[in-house]
Order: structure tokens, then sequence, then C-alpha cells
């Protein structure tokens, strides 16, 4: 791996040179000329090639709603939180963070809770206010999710917002309700909270964080079961009536 250093950087294919980005810095590699795949490289690229598609529908899903900036390797860090967790465990994305540096726990002690009907309860607390901040910023973003066509289904967000007086602030408690409509397997919902100073967000990287607090996931259809009563055990047998003898032979009928 070699760094590039030069007025005109550039990222991509050149020959067979390939220049890429990697936590800030640009770097260069070259083609290999042969490249051997076995049984089970090939699935590890299968498996990575799932859980990269995965975690782009999901920053797709939510970075457009999120007013903070994320960290570099916020690509690297879910996509490999996907592949460790395996495909269908979706409730190890809680507590991931869109901003590497911090958590919501930095300003938020007791923690947030989601229930099913689309309520965010923000229990009573005191917050902390950093570098002077005359206001702090709650949002919480809803996304559903759809992974079998790959589509985002529907979005909602909700504000409140706190106003900061001297270094600590007791705050009452409130309930956020967002709505998210359309069908999807999967409903992310992340808080985030960041503080302002003369209406500018502060820009201190540890001031502001957006987590992934909560995973729903779509409850299955109930499939109807019909009963069948059991047929009746015949428990004897029909009682057979005496036949009178002819030329001294017993006479058999037939049913």
């Amino acid at each position: 791996m070699a760094i590039l250093d030069s007025l005109i950087p550039f990222t991509g294919r050149l020959g067979n040179i390939i220049a890429y980005k990697r936590n800030g810095k640009h770097c260069l590699r070259t083609v290999p000329e042969k490249v051997r795949q076995t049984a089970n490289t090939r699935r590890a690229a299968k498996r990575f090639g799932a859980a990269s598609r995965k975690g782009a529908l999901i920053r797709h899903a939510i970075k457009p709603h999120l007013d903070v900036h994320t960290d570099h390797a916020l690509v690297n860090r879910l996509n490999s939180l996907i592949l460790q967790a395996g495909r269908h465990n979706h409730a190890a994305l809680v507590k991931f963070r869109f901003n590497g540096y911090t958590g919501i726990n930095t300003h938020i002690n007791a923690k947030p809770v989601f229930t099913n009907d689309g309520k965010l309860h923000i229990p009573a607390q005191q917050f902390k206010a950093c570098a002077k901040a005359e206001r702090m910023e709650i949002k919480v973003i809803a996304t559903r999710i759809d992974f079998n066509t790959r589509t985002i289904t529907g979005s909602d967000t909700a504000l409140l917002n706190i106003p900061l007086k001297g270094r600590y602030q007791s705050f009452e408690g409130a309930d956020m309700q967002v709505n998210v409509p359309g069908k999807g397997t999967l409903v992310v919902v992340v808080v985030q909270v960041q503080q302002f100073k003369d209406e500018d967000a502060i820009g201190n990287r540890r001031s502001y964080a957006a987590d992934i607090i909560a995973v729903v996931e779509e409850e299955p259809k109930k499939v109807a079961v019909t009963i069948v009563n059991p047929l009746q055990e015949i428990t004897h047998l029909p009682e057979r009536r005496p036949v009178p003898a002819q030329s001294g032979l017993p006479l058999i009928l037939r049913e």
C-alpha cells in the first residue's frame, strides 16, 4: 500500500493501479495479475457482499434524516457488525453509533424506551451542557426497511428542543411519537442528540451523537388452523341375531 501525496488526488482504477481513500488518506495499490478463489473464499465473498448491501440500505434509509456528521469508518464498522452478527440477527444493530467517537449516553443518562406503537419515552433526568450550550435538540428517526425487495418503504421523524440554563438542566421527561407507514420487515429507530450555542450547532465531534436504540421486527402472519374432530372409535361390534339352521346346517346371511 502506498500513500498518494499530490495536489490532485483521485479514486478509482487507472490501468493496473487502484486509488482509494482510507481513514482520510488517499492510498494506492496494484491489481493482482491472477486471483485464485477457493470454495471458502467464494462463500466468504458472498457473505460479505450480502452484509455490504444490507449496510448500504440501512445507511441510505437513515443518513438523509441525520443532521450530524458521521465518522470516516462508518461503512466498515456497520458492515463488520452485520457480518459478525449473522444474516438474520437484526437485534445486533441496537446501540450502533453513527458517530463512532461518542454515543447518546454522553448526553442522555436515562435510556430512552421505544414501544411498538411508535412512542419514544425519554425519562425524567438531568442534562449536562457542553461548551456553554444554550439548547439541546433530540431527534428521533424511524424508518421501515424491506430487505426482501431491498426498498425503504417509509420514514418519519420527530423533534424536541430543550433549553439549557446553566451547566445542568432538570428535565421532567417527554414522549415523542413517530408513525412509519408501509410494509417492511424491519423498523430501525435512531435517536440523534446535538447541542447548540447562539443557534449554531457545536462542532465538537463529542457534542453530538446518533445511535440505533431499537429494532422492531415485523410480526409474522398468523396461520389459521382448522381443528378436525377425530373419528369416534368403535368400542363394540353390532350384536348378531341367531339364525335357524336348514338341513342340519347353519344358514349364513350375507349383509
